[in-house]
């Protein structure tokens, strides 16, 4: 996993977490990596320092330490898991056939690329979801 610091078209900055460099730059070419501020997709990485460290601070995190895996443990902890049914959830919610709720899933690139061009949010997350590990 790779932390880029990212900046829109419109100067806004922000943070984001990526499987790796190629990750972000085939989101970004297909339009899937949006400012959180905007919703531009206009993002491009911004120039930052590395962060280094000294061998003997060098230690691997506690699972509750990890970012990532924090950040799954509040999806997971206040979002209903849809598994394949993303796509139809998400757009039953959009046209209010279904109360909207938080919901995670999965979507193909094609079928995300859809909901955004019809202007309902989606973003793709950082890690895969225990229920689907498992």
């Amino acid at each position: 996993m790779i932390r880029f610091h990212l900046k829109c078209d419109q100067g806004h900055a922000f943070e984001s977490w990526f499987q790796s460099g190629e990750a972000f730059d085939k989101l970004s070419r297909t339009g899937l990596i949006t400012c959180e501020t905007c919703g531009s997709t206009a993002v491009s990485k911004s120039i930052m320092a590395p962060a280094v460290s000294t061998s003997a601070e060098i230690t691997a995190p506690k699972a509750a330490e990890n970012p990532i895996e924090k950040l799954r443990d509040e999806v997971e902890s206040k979002s209903d898991y849809v598994g394949d049914k993303f796509v139809k959830e998400a757009r039953d919610m959009h046209d209010g056939i279904t109360p909207e709720r938080p919901i995670y899933g999965e979507a193909k690139l094609d079928e995300a690329k859809k909901l955004v061009d019809d202007g309902i949010p989606v973003m793709p997350l950082p890690f895969i979801p225990r229920k689907k590990a498992n």
